[in-house]
């Protein structure tokens, strides 16, 4: 085949979206006889698609310095602007900064103004946005809009759009960033936009909804950036990204194996080309494991998540409350909230009531409830209203209130289900239980816990499950909670200091059964070791 077929070959198969194939006719032609500018643009495209990033990368400067050698400062620019990008996002800050002095300098040497001058502010608004000024970043990407609409360029105004409801979130001004997401959106469903900027729309207006509590608007949107991946099997990036987004749906609606192997996905293809992917795939595993009680492999993934260099809170903080050091998760959720931007706070703060709760400072507590009340008043979506009634309605209960705690729970939790998200459902449930004993009504409260602690093991929560089974009440001959009686027989052997084969002989069963027993009082009581389980035993009056 000619280098000419070649070329005319990978431009259609580019055209198409048809990566590989394009990436495999562009190198063969490039190494019989060269491509020119334009075509090393679009082969460094395919490659950094296809997973091939630092391949890609090279490409891409080789194009430009293509530009430069036949004078195309435009084209130079654009590639310039594109490798300050992509370094960004590989995390390589010292690269990115020398590509855009570059392409800074390259843009004095325009002969008229171009669309180009707009793409080298993107970045830098982006600067301005992570480095904690939304302000600056929303004027930045004002003016990168402004060259969009001058030059009809689709792209451009398209990322600029993105930038600015990113800033306008920061800013908390939910609701007028939401709509700008879903503008953006009309142009990247309908195909308007090249391969990379769709990728980086879809993934960025993903994570700011899940920030935003905008469940409905993330789980629309991941659904469809799920059928883009799936029509473009070959494409690495983007794809872990929506993996890591498709995990933290499945958690929260309770598909917790399911999450793991998203996760587990989005890992995979982080180390193949899709480095965003790096944090929402270990902190979604870290996740999981925190509320299956496995709390020592939580450490480990949320110390993969921080490799990324975000930080995993409110996960981290929540492990440490796990292990039973509420003033550490205390220290550590204060600071990342009095640090974070506005829409980031608001997502730290149902764990910061939580913590502050347990340490216990209910001041705090009622402060960070009411700050989700008034942001669900400005921003009444479902999710937000339901994590703003579970926070008022915990804090309420320790306040003394627990007619008022009681409904605002109810409401949490009906809110909860209609959503599908059980966890919450299920702790909301223990809640309006403790309300119930509270005020008298026992048998209420019985109902509340045994109903949250089915819910809770069909998860495998355990340490919550536990926390419902020590709040269902033994009389004062010591019943078994939520053991079965042969469960609490076992369990009494096991108090006693006996091995799985003695059991099994006194109680004339398999030694693989007394296991499966002892598995299943591990579970529902949330507990570990055979010693944790006596302790257990001695403290709720079931030892023999």
């Amino acid at each position: 085949m000619s280098a000419e077929t070649g070329i005319d070959r990978g431009r259609s198969a580019f055209q198409e979206h048809r990566w590989t194939e394009a990436f495999q006719n562009f190198r063969d032609a490039d190494q019989q006889g060269g491509l020119p500018a334009a075509d090393l643009e679009r082969l460094a495209t395919a490659e950094i698609l296809t997973g091939n990033t630092s391949t890609g990368l090279d490409t891409l400067t080789r194009a430009h310095e293509e530009y430069l050698m036949v004078g195309d400062v435009v084209g130079a620019a654009r590639c310039a602007a594109w490798m300050v990008l992509h370094l960004a996002n590989a995390g390589e800050a010292a690269r990115a900064g020398g590509w855009l002095a570059r392409g800074q300098k390259l843009l004095s040497e325009l002969p008229e103004p171009d669309a180009v001058q707009g793409f080298m502010l993107v970045p830098v608004a982006l600067g301005k946005l992570y480095g904690g000024d939304p302000q600056a970043a929303l004027e930045l990407f004002s003016q990168a809009a402004d060259f969009g609409r001058q030059f009809r360029n689709k792209d451009l105004s398209a990322l600029a759009l993105l930038g600015s409801g990113q800033a306008t979130l920061a800013l908390g001004r939910a609701e007028e960033g939401l709509g700008m997401f879903d503008e953006v959106m009309v142009a990247v469903t309908a195909g308007e936009l090249s391969a990379v900027p769709s990728g980086i729309i879809y993934c960025a207006v993903i994570g700011n909804c899940q920030i935003a509590f905008d469940l409905e608007r993330a789980l629309e949107w991941t659904a469809e950036l799920d059928r883009w991946c799936r029509a473009r099997p070959d494409t690495v990036a983007f794809s872990g990204q929506c993996q890591a987004h498709r995990a933290e749906l499945f958690r929260l609606h309770g598909a917790w194996t399911e999450a793991l192997q998203a996760a587990a996905v989005a890992q995979e293809r982080s180390t193949r080309g899709d480095p965003w992917a790096l944090y929402g795939g270990y902190y979604q595993q870290a996740e999981v494991q925190r509320l299956s009680g496995d709390l020592n492999a939580a450490e480990a993934s949320y110390s993969h998540a921080a490799r990324s260099g975000y930080e995993p809170q409110p996960g981290l903080a929540l492990l440490q409350l796990a292990r039973g050091d509420a003033q550490q998760a205390q220290s550590m959720i204060r600071r990342a909230a009095g640090v974070a931007d506005a829409a980031t706070r608001r997502h730290l703060l149902p764990a910061l009531v939580q913590i502050e709760l347990a340490a216990p400072d209910l001041p705090a507590a009622r402060q960070g409830a009411d700050e989700l009340i008034t942001f669900a008043r400005e921003c009444p979506r479902r999710m937000i209203r339901a994590v703003a009634k579970q926070a008022d309605g915990a804090v309420r209960l320790e306040e003394g209130d627990l007619t008022g705690a009681s409904q605002a729970l109810r409401q949490a939790w009906h809110l909860w289900v209609g959503l599908g998200v059980p966890f919450e459902a299920a702790c909301c449930r223990v809640l309006i239980g403790r309300a119930c004993r509270e005020l008298g009504d026992e048998a209420s409260a019985l109902m509340e816990f045994e109903a949250a602690h089915v819910e809770l093991l069909e998860l495998g929560a355990a340490p919550a499950a536990a926390w419902a089974a020590t709040l269902m009440r033994k009389d004062d001959g010591g019943t078994p909670g939520p053991l079965t009686p042969r469960e609490a027989e076992v369990l009494r052997h096991v108090a006693s200091g006996q091995g799985n084969r003695a059991i099994a002989a006194d109680l004339f069963l398999s030694e693989k059964t007394v296991a499966r027993h002892i598995s299943n009082i591990f579970l529902k009581l949330g507990l570990s070791s055979r010693a944790a389980a006596t302790r257990y035993a001695f403290e709720h009056g079931l030892a023999g």
